[in-house]
C-alpha cells in the first residue's frame, strides 16, 4: 500500500471523489456553520451577561468554543480533499494511497471530536434547562420564576438560540464524518485492489524463479 497510485481509472474514480466530496464538505460548513456563529455573535452581543440558567458554566463554554475551533478546522479539511484531488492528477505530486487514507482518517478523528463536544454542551444545557423546569409549578410552564432575589431564574429566547447552534454545529460535523468515512472506504478498496494487481503481476514471476 506504499507505492504510488499508478491505474488510471483509480486515479480518476478518487479524484472525483476527493474533489465532489470535498467541495460539498466544504460549502455545507459554510453555509450551515455560518448559523451557528451568527447566533453565538447574536448571543455575545445582546446578551453579553447572560444570568439565565446557563450563568456560571464555564465548561460549557469552552466545549462550545472548542466545537467552533473544530469546525473551522473540518473546514479547512474538507478544502484539503480538494487539493489532494487536484494532486491526484498531476503525475509529479500524485499522493500515494498511505496519504490519501491518513487524510481521511484525520477527516474522521477531527468529525468525531466537534460531535463529541456539541453533544457534551446539548446534554449539559439540557438537563440544566430541565433542572429549572422542574423546580417550576407543574401546571403549566412560568417565563420567570422568582422566589427570592437570591435565588431568581428565568429560561429565555437565548438558551434556545444557544441549544440551535449546536444542533447546526452537529449537523455540519455528521456531513464531514459520513463524507469522510466514504472517501476512507474508496481509498482503502483502491488500494487493495492495486495490491491485487500488483501480486498478481508479480507471481508469475516468482513462480518461474528456480530460486
Amino acid at each position: 500500500m506504499d507505492h504510488a497510485i499508478s491505474d488510471p481509472k483509480a486515479i480518476r474514480s478518487l479524484s472525483r471523489a476527493f474533489r465532489h466530496l470535498g467541495w460539498s464538505g466544504f460549502w455545507s460548513q459554510i453555509v450551515i456553520g455560518a448559523l451557528p456563529i451568527a447566533l453565538m455573535i447574536y448571543l455575545f452581543v445582546f446578551a453579553a451577561s447572560p444570568t439565565g440558567p446557563r450563568a456560571g458554566f464555564a465548561l460549557v463554554e469552552y466545549l462550545t468554543i472548542a466545537g467552533l475551533l473544530v469546525l473551522a478546522f473540518t473546514t479547512y479539511w474538507s478544502y484539503r480533499y480538494t487539493r489532494l484531488a487536484r494532486r491526484l492528477n498531476d503525475p509529479d505530486r500524485r499522493p500515494t494511497f498511505p496519504v490519501l487514507i491518513r487524510a481521511a482518517w484525520v477527516g474522521i478523528t477531527a468529525s468525531t471530536m466537534g460531535i463529541v463536544f456539541s453533544l457534551l454542551v446539548m446534554l449539559i444545557e439540557v438537563a440544566h434547562l430541565l433542572f429549572y423546569f422542574l423546580k417550576a409549578p407543574q401546571g403549566g410552564v412560568p417565563v420567570i420564576q422568582t422566589t427570592s432575589a437570591e435565588s431568581a431564574s428565568w429560561v429565555s429566547a437565548v438558551d434556545m438560540l444557544s441549544l440551535l447552534a449546536l444542533i447546526f454545529s452537529l449537523l455540519a460535523e455528521l456531513i464531514v464524518l459520513v463524507f469522510s468515512l466514504w472517501l476512507l472506504f474508496r481509498s482503502t478498496l483502491a488500494a487493495e485492489r492495486a495490491g491485487e494487481a500488483v501480486d498478481e503481476m508479480l507471481t508469475p514471476a516468482l513462480e518461474g524463479d528456480p530460486n
